[in-house]
């Protein structure tokens, strides 16, 4: 418990702490295949972005700042103690790399899979791809707002290809319609996060990005920009993955985890 209500937090296993950043319309057991590949060499600590699960939401309309998020994962790291390795996805990936902008020193490392960070697209001068996220959160909201229950189905198309909303079990469906408006509240934060590549430079922890060989180019985009612009970073290209990698693919981004987190422990 926070003084902005209730975060999630649960923990299992011991060694090196990772915790663990699910993004929108998803709540921590997203990453349970993750950690049950990892097997019990780390200490895996998972949470839920403010909004879903148990974490409360800490943002109004009228205040939809990022600084709500990095404070809800920072709190996470307190009840953590000592340095972490974050590992994010989608826009939890986008919160853990706002959190390292902010010069938290707690922060060992960084694992990013696809953060859709639409600023760096922006101050990158690539316009053409920026205004593919625009376009698209753009017609979520507008067809949310008229009625749609299940206009968040273009978000999901838009990371995963045509037809993905649609092929998900009737339980996630139902779990991306009632998070909507929270999701609604996710793209508007994501905007208002400038992140340009002089602050990209600025990142002095190892930081390793991978992105599905079959997700978005401006999702893909996002992420070669990024590691263009961070000092040693690596990028990482999974074959036939989409932007919902750590669910198909658990096995695969477990491992490349496992590497990632070997290299930095040395």
């Amino acid at each position: 418990m926070t003084e902005h209500g209730a975060m999630d937090c649960q923990e299992a296993g011991s060694g090196a702490t990772i915790v663990f950043v699910p993004g929108s319309c998803s709540i921590g057991a997203a990453w349970k295949p993750i950690i049950a590949a990892l097997g019990d060499d780390y200490r895996c600590i998972t949470t839920s972005l403010p909004g879903y699960g148990g974490s409360a939401e800490r943002r109004s309309p009228g205040d939809i700042a990022i600084a709500h998020h990095i404070d809800a994962i920072s709190h996470v790291i307190d009840r953590a103690g000592g340095d972490v390795h974050v590992v994010g996805h989608s826009f939890g990936a986008h919160v853990s790399l706002a959190l390292a902008l902010r010069g938290d020193k707690r922060i060992r490392s960084l694992f990013l899979a696809e953060p859709p960070t639409p600023s760096i697209l922006d101050t990158s001068g690539e316009q053409a791809a920026y205004r593919a996220f625009v376009e698209m959160s753009a017609a979520f909201i507008a067809d949310f707002a008229g009625g749609n229950a299940f206009a968040a189905g273009t978000v999901i198309d838009f990371y995963g290809g045509e037809g993905t909303f649609a092929s998900w079990p009737e339980r996630m469906r139902q779990f991306v319609v009632q998070t909507s408006p929270t999701l609604i509240l996710d793209w508007q934060s994501a905007y208002a996060t400038e992140i340009t590549p002089d602050m990209l430079a600025r990142i002095d922890v190892p930081l390793t990005a991978l992105i599905g060989r079959r997700s978005h180019p401006s999702v893909r985009l996002v992420n070669q920009i990024l590691c263009r612009h961070v000092k040693g970073a690596r990028l990482l290209d999974l074959e036939d993955a989409a932007h919902f990698m750590i669910a198909t693919h658990p096995t695969e981004v477990a491992a490349m985890i496992r590497d990632h987190l070997r290299a930095v422990e040395g």
